[in-house]
């Protein structure tokens, strides 16, 4: 038999009518065990697939749901889309992911193609606050919920305080006696960068410090890569100009500052305290143990898409919800200097 088996060869080595094989497939309680068996044993035995997404197709909806993402290299990203994947496997859905690599014609491509694929919801961390794509798509039915991103009261959403995030950041670096501050980060332009810097300004003032004496060096992208340039523009610095400690909008940024520092020979925390902020694995596995700002990756995942299933499954009743995650402050060596000797700073 040339390609692959169809319903109609099932049917024909079955014994049995098309609605038959039809009902072994979507609706087996309707079919006797004999019968269902001859079904199955036929299917077996020509290695039939069935085409799931003709038959999505024609049942109009499909079992999938997309999930959109700034940036599938972060492993912060890959962590929430591990906690959609286990959230939408146990709800027998499958997931699309899309990555907008934090480009606006990227994502509205990628959020046009889930529509047109008649997706049952989309999972978005957007580029920017307000989309009109999303909101027009919104409109003729999709259901969709905002990650990493605090939304109105016209959508769900799932985020978590950056700002308290910015100020534990700060705080601890001012308890651990670092009187200079540089913030790396960019775009500022991005509602989670933003954030945290304002968070760490409130930090700095409620300590009787000027916010605008912290130095901010704004980077084109949340990289490693970026986090490198940073590093050189800070080791370029006079000693007794540099900052002491360095807060990056990210664990990429903090470890691309960590590489440079290394690589210029200044001692961290010694010369340089640096606090990250996601708490990604490499984090805690790098040559210096970052303190970072942990935020709940998998369970932002996981939660945002309980509240897409709720909101597909019952429209009628459904409440949007905007739920708000607490990060927390993990401390490794990069700012405890009680475990690392301090180094000349001249």
């Amino acid at each position: 038999m040339a390609g692959p088996a169809s319903v109609k060869d099932v049917a024909r080595r079955a014994g049995v009518s098309l609605g038959t094989v039809s009902n072994v497939l979507n609706r087996p309680e309707r079919v006797g065990p004999e019968t269902r068996e001859r079904v199955l044993r036929a299917i077996e035995e020509l290695g039939f697939v069935r085409n799931e997404a003709a038959r999505q197709l024609r049942a109009g909806r499909s079992r999938t749901i997309g999930l959109v993402v700034l940036d599938v290299g972060n492993p912060f990203f890959t962590d929430i889309a591990a906690g959609v994947e286990e959230m939408a496997a146990s709800a027998g859905l499958s997931v699309l992911l899309c990555n907008s690599a934090d480009n606006q014609d990227r994502e509205n491509h990628y959020l046009s193609v889930l529509e047109e694929q008649r997706t049952l919801g989309i999972l978005i961390s957007p580029v920017t606050g307000e989309n009109p794509h999303l909101n027009e798509i919104r409109t003729r039915g999709m259901s969709a919920v905002l990650v990493d991103h605090r939304s109105s009261r016209r959508q769900c959403s799932v985020s978590v305080d950056d700002v308290v995030g910015g100020e534990l950041a700060a705080d601890h670096l001012i308890a651990q006696g670092y009187d200079r501050l540089a913030f790396v980060g960019g775009p500022i332009g991005l509602n989670q960068v933003a954030n945290r810097l304002a968070g760490a300004r409130n930090a700095w003032r409620a300590a009787g410090q000027d916010p605008d004496r912290i130095t901010v060096l704004e980077t084109t992208a949340l990289t490693v890569a970026s986090g490198r340039l940073m590093g050189e523009r800070i080791a370029a610095m006079p000693a007794r100009r540099r900052p002491r400690a360095v807060f990056c909008a990210n664990d990429l940024l903090a470890l691309g500052v960590l590489q440079e520092m290394t690589r210029q020979g200044l001692d961290v925390p010694g010369q340089l305290a640096i606090v990250g902020y996601d708490d990604i694995d490499f984090a805690a596995a790098a040559a210096v143990p970052l303190t970072s700002v942990r935020q709940p990756r998998a369970q932002l995942g996981r939660a945002a898409t309980e509240l897409l299933i709720d909101e597909i499954s019952s429209a009628g009743t459904h409440q949007h919800r905007q739920v708000v995650f607490e990060p927390e402050l993990v401390v490794r060596a990069s700012t405890d200097n009680a475990r690392r000797p301090r180094a000349s700073a001249g």
